[in-house]
């Protein structure tokens, strides 16, 4: 939930010499926004700054329109965190012990995650540049500490295959794509968290 923004403020020109980083943002925007459903494997790289050390996960990941996302962690070990409506799940089964948001707000997530659900608007979000390798670099138009910048990796018809994200301490948040499906027609239930009745759940605080 790293990725989580509060809304941020719209456009304002854009800079010299971006024209190529609008067109990627405009492709990387109309593939998402014509995306029904998507599934893929990923591999996250978590790298912490102040400790030199680096956390790989890896598992699948699933999303679908309207407004739902699943990310099952199988290494180095199993989570689920998923999202359908208002209902925020983050169950670990190893410990037995699950989070629960009934009234989670996914409106305060920014363009970072919801273009996967063809909603925001990279352009009016962020600040457009090329970065290393042809990425498409983003910066938010309003200072958040919990992101810096993040770089994009876009595919030809405009997929994101790998995402990298930096936060104000210069920890950098790394995830690649492979292995997308892409409107093959996922069912809603596969949004749907099964908690053990035995789990230890922690309800999201005031709900």
């Amino acid at each position: 939930m790293s990725l989580l923004l509060a809304a941020l403020l719209a456009a304002s020109p854009a800079a010299p010499g971006s024209e190529h980083a609008a067109e990627l943002a405009r492709k990387v925007q109309a593939f998402y926004e014509s995306t029904r459903d998507l599934e893929a494997r990923f591999q996250q790289t978590y790298t912490y700054s102040g400790f030199g050390r680096r956390q790989v996960s890896s598992g699948t990941l699933k999303v679908k329109k309207p407004g739902m996302m699943r990310w099952d962690y199988e290494q180095p070990s199993r989570k689920t965190v998923a999202v359908k409506g208002s209902r925020l799940v983050q169950y670990e089964p190893e410990e037995n012990q699950a989070y629960v948001d009934e009234r989670f707000d996914a409106s305060a997530m920014s363009a970072a995650v919801t273009f996967l659900l063809g909603k925001g608007d990279l352009a009016r979000e962020f600040t457009l540049s090329g970065g290393e390798g042809g990425t498409l670099v983003l910066r938010p138009r309003e200072a958040d500490p919990r992101v810096d910048s993040i770089a994009l990796t876009v595919g030809p018809s405009g997929e994101v295959t790998a995402t990298r994200v930096e936060d104000g301490a210069g920890n950098v948040n790394e995830v690649k794509l492979t292995h997308v499906r892409r409107n093959a027609g996922i069912p809603d239930a596969s949004f749907d968290v099964k908690l053990p009745k035995d789990v230890r759940r922690i309800d999201a605080a005031g709900r």
